[in-house]
């Protein structure tokens, strides 16, 4: 299973854009960008979802059995 780190990262550079540029076009600071693809563990879910909404994808509680 891949991380959202490796994720984000790996559809960023498909997309060919500079961690900067997502950053803008995502609507977030560069450091929430850069934390997300360093594998941070404290960040707000509504910034993740905003950044994975680029790519048709958000973040949610799943149930465990």
């Amino acid at each position: 299973m891949d991380s959202i780190a490796n994720f984000v990262k790996t559809r960023r550079k498909q997309a060919n854009l500079t961690q900067e540029e997502f950053a803008m076009k995502a609507g977030v600071a560069l450091t929430v960008i850069r934390k997300i693809e360093q594998g941070k563990e404290n960040l707000s879910l509504s910034k993740v979802n905003q950044v994975l909404k680029m790519f048709g994808h958000s973040v949610g509680p799943i149930i465990e059995k």
